[in-house]
C-alpha cells in the first residue's frame, strides 16, 4: 500500500481506527470515573480535615453558655487561637442572637459583637440547616468549602441551640492536587493511546497480512499467474482460509490447463478441418468461425465474429434465424462469386443447455463443389458415351437391315455397306479403348515406363511418320484428299527429357492429328521445340479456324467438341486431347491452348529437362 489513500481505506487501518477509538473511549470513561473518584474521596478527607473535633465544639459551646459575655468571648477567641489546622481560612462563632462572638482572622476581629450578615449562619440559628451540612460556596472567584456545625444539646430543637460554628476553607489545594492526579493521567493516557496505536498497528498487520497474501494471490489468479501459495501461518481462520485458497488455486490450475487443453484441441481441429465450422449465439451473432468457413464466405475470422449469420451465409431473403432454429434440415447454399465457384452443404445442429434452452446454434459447411461438378461431368460423360456408341451403332444396324433386306445381293453396294460398318465398328473399338486408357489413368493402374530420352529425335521421328503420310497419300491417291506442309523449328541444342516413349508418342500423334484434321487444305503446321531455364517447350500449330475464347477451358474435357458434327464425321472419339492432357500430367509436364478464331490453334506441352550433366553420369555408371 504506497498510496496514502489506499491505506486509509484498508481494512488494516479500519481495524486500527477502531481499536484506537475502543481505547480512547475506554480511557474517558475511566478518566471520568477515576477523577470523580477522586474529587469526592479528596473532599471528603478536605470536609473531615476542617472539621473540628468534639471536644472543641463542646468548649466552645460551655463557652457561649457563660453568662459573662468578654469573659465567653476571651474563651472563644483562646479556643480559635489554638486551632492549628493551616487548612482552615476562616471561624467564626455566632450565637443563637446571631451575634459574632469569636472569629479566627485578624481582619475579622472588628466584627466581634456585631450581628452577622451570613444567610448561613441565620438560616442555621432559625434551623433550616442540618447539622454538619457543608457546601462549596464562591467567594472572591474562589471555591471555599463552608461547614456549619449547629452548637447545642438538642439538635432536632431550636431553642436548644446555644450558637453555630462557621467553618470556611479554600478548596485551592483539593483542586490543585485533583488537577496534578488530572495531568499524570493524561500522560499516562496519552503513553497508552500511543502504544495502543502501536499495537492496534501491529496487531491489524498481523491479521491483514494473511488476507492481503490471499488478496494477491487471487489477484494473481483472476489474472491466470498460480505460482503463488500462501504461507499458513496458523490453524485459526485466517489459516483454514489461507490453505483452501491454495487448494482452490490449484483446482484452478488444472481446471484451466484442462480447458485450456481442450480449447488448444478444439482450435487444432477447427483450423485444420477441410469442412468450415461456424457457431452463433441464440441472436444469430458469429461467436466461432475456423479459417475453413471464413475463406468460405471471403473473410476475415476477425471481421466475422459478431456479424449475423443469416447475412454471412448470402441467406437473407431465403432463410431466417428461426427457420434454422426449428428446422435442422441440411441445405444447400451457394457461395459462388465472379472469381470462384462454391457451392456448400450446411449441417445445423443446436446448443442446448441442460434445462433445455436452446443458447446457439453450430453450422457445418460441407464443400460439394467438386463432388457437384464430378457428378455432372459423370452424367454427362455417360450421357456422351451413349450418344457416341448410339449413333455408330444405329449407322451399323441400318447398314445391316439393308443387307438382310437383299442388298445384299448388289456386290458393290454390299461392298459399300460392308464398309461403313467396317468403318463404324473401328470407330468404336478406338473409343472402347481410348475409355479403357482412361480408366487406367483414373484408377492409377496405367503402366509407365519412364525413360531419358532425346526430345528432339522423338519430336522429329513422329513428324516424319506425318511426312510419310503426306508422300504415300500423293503417290497411292490421283486427287489426294488434303496437302499440308509442316514446318519445323528446332533448338540445335539437344533436350533430354524424361518420358514414356511410347505415351508420349501417342500425345504427339493425338496433337498431329488434329492440326492435320482441322487445317485448311495447303496450309502449314509449324512443329516449334525450344529450351528455357528450367523447361523444354513444345508446340504444335494450325491455320485450322481456331477454338472460340469460351470453349479453350473445356478443350481438354472428355468428349468436348468444338465442332461436334464435323468430328464424328472425321472418326474422332472426342477422347483423345483428354487422353494426352493425363499423359502430360503423368510426366510432371503442362499441357494449354492458346486459339485466336478463324487464325489457328497453337498446342503447347512444357515438361522439365534432364542436364546433360546428368545424362554423362547415368552414361558413366552405367558402364
Amino acid at each position: 500500500m504506497n498510496n496514502p489513500t489506499n491505506f486509509f481505506k484498508s481494512i488494516r487501518f479500519r481495524i486500527a481506527l477502531v481499536f484506537v477509538l475502543l481505547m480512547i473511549i475506554a480511557l474517558e470513561l475511566l478518566g471520568a470515573f477515576f477523577v470523580r473518584q477522586i474529587e469526592h474521596q479528596n473532599l471528603a478527607t478536605f470536609q473531615q480535615q476542617i472539621t473540628l473535633p468534639k471536644y472543641i465544639t463542646d468548649q466552645i459551646t460551655t463557652a457561649l453558655k457563660n453568662k459573662d459575655s468578654n469573659e465567653g468571648n476571651h474563651e472563644i477567641q483562646d479556643i480559635l487561637s489554638n486551632l492549628s489546622n493551616t487548612n482552615l481560612q476562616e471561624v467564626q462563632v455566632i450565637d443563637r442572637t446571631g451575634t459574632i462572638r469569636g472569629t479566627l482572622s485578624v481582619s475579622g476581629q472588628q466584627t466581634i459583637g456585631q450581628k452577622t450578615t451570613d444567610l448561613n449562619a441565620q438560616k442555621a440559628i432559625s434551623g433550616e440547616q442540618s447539622f454538619l451540612k457543608t457546601r462549596t460556596i464562591k467567594e472572591n472567584g474562589d471555591s471555599k468549602e463552608l461547614l456549619i456545625t449547629i452548637l447545642g444539646n438538642n439538635n432536632s430543637r431550636v431553642k436548644d441551640i446555644s450558637g453555630v460554628l462557621i467553618v470556611k476553607a479554600s478548596l485551592a489545594p483539593v483542586y490543585k492536587n485533583i488537577e496534578s492526579v488530572m495531568q499524570l493521567f493524561i500522560v499516562a493516557g496519552l503513553i497508552a493511546l500511543i502504544a495502543s496505536i502501536g499495537l492496534a498497528l501491529f496487531l491489524a498487520r498481523t491479521l491483514t497480512k494473511p488476507i492481503e497474501q490471499i488478496d494477491e494471490q487471487t489477484t494473481k489468479i483472476a489474472n491466470g499467474d498460480y505460482s503463488k501459495v500462501n504461507h499458513i501461518y496458523g490453524s485459526d481462520e485466517l489459516g483454514h482460509l489461507a490453505r483452501s485458497v491454495n487448494e482452490l488455486s490449484t483446482r484452478v490450475e488444472e481446471s484451466t490447463e484442462t480447458v485450456n487443453a481442450e480449447r488448444n484441441r478444439l482450435d487444432s481441429v477447427l483450423t485444420h478441418m477441410a469442412d468450415g465450422v461456424l457457431a452463433a449465439n441464440r441472436r444469430g451473432e458469429v461467436t466461432i468461425i475456423n479459417q475453413a468457413a471464413a475463406d468460405f464466405v471471403g473473410i476475415n475470422r476477425e471481421d466475422a465474429i459478431g456479424q449475423n449469420v443469416i447475412e454471412l451465409l448470402h441467406l437473407k431473403g431465403q432463410r431466417t434465424l428461426r427457420d434454422m432454429l426449428e428446422n435442422l434440415d441440411d441445405f444447400r447454399v451457394d457461395l459462388s462469386d465472379d472469381s470462384k465457384d462454391l457451392l456448400v452443404q450446411a449441417y445445423v445442429s443446436l446448443i442446448k443447455r441442460q434445462s433445455g434452452f436452446i443458447s446457439g446454434l453450430v453450422v457445418v459447411l460441407h464443400d460439394i463443389t467438386e463432388q457437384q461438378r464430378i457428378d455432372s461431368e459423370r452424367r454427362m460423360f455417360v450421357s456422351n458415351v451413349s450418344h457416341e456408341l448410339r449413333t455408330p451403332l444405329t449407322s451399323v444396324r441400318s447398314y445391316v437391315d439393308a443387307l438382310a433386306e437383299g442388298d445384299i445381293d448388289d456386290k458393290e453396294m454390299a461392298q459399300n455397306f460392308l464398309g461403313v460398318v467396317q468403318d463404324e465398328t473401328q470407330r468404336m473399338i478406338r473409343m472402347i479403348n481410348d475409355l479403357l486408357e482412361l480408366s487406367r489413368m483414373d484408377q492409377g493402374t496405367m503402366a509407365v515406363k519412364l525413360e531419358v530420352v532425346n526430345l528432339n529425335s522423338l519430336f522429329d521421328f513422329v513428324l516424319n511418320r506425318f511426312d510419310m503420310i503426306i508422300e504415300n497419300d500423293a503417290k497411292n491417291r490421283e486427287t489426294p484428299t488434303k496437302t499440308y506442309n509442316i514446318q519445323r523449328e528446332f533448338s540445335s541444342e539437344d533436350i533430354w527429357v524424361e518420358v514414356d516413349p511410347d505415351k508420349f508418342t501417342q500425345v504427339l500423334d493425338n496433337i498431329m492429328n488434329n492440326a492435320v484434321k482441322y487445317s485448311p487444305d495447303g496450309g502449314t503446321i509449324t512443329a516449334r521445340l525450344i529450351k528455357t531455364k528450367t523447361r523444354a517447350i513444345l508446340s504444335i500449330s494450325d491455320q485450322g479456324l481456331g477454338i472460340p475464347r469460351k470453349d479453350l477451358n473445356n478443350i481438354f474435357n472428355r468428349f468436348f467438341r468444338v465442332d461436334k458434327s464435323r468430328s464424328r464425321a472425321q472418326g474422332g472419339t472426342g477422347l483423345g486431347l483428354a487422353i494426352s492432357k493425363e499423359v502430360v500430367e503423368k510426366f510432371n509436364g503442362r499441357i494449354w491452348v492458346d486459339s485466336v478464331e478463324n487464325q489457328g490453334s497453337t498446342f503447347y506441352i512444357s515438361l522439365a529437362y534432364v542436364d546433360d550433366a546428368e545424362i554423362e553420369e547415368e552414361d558413366w555408371g552405367a558402364e
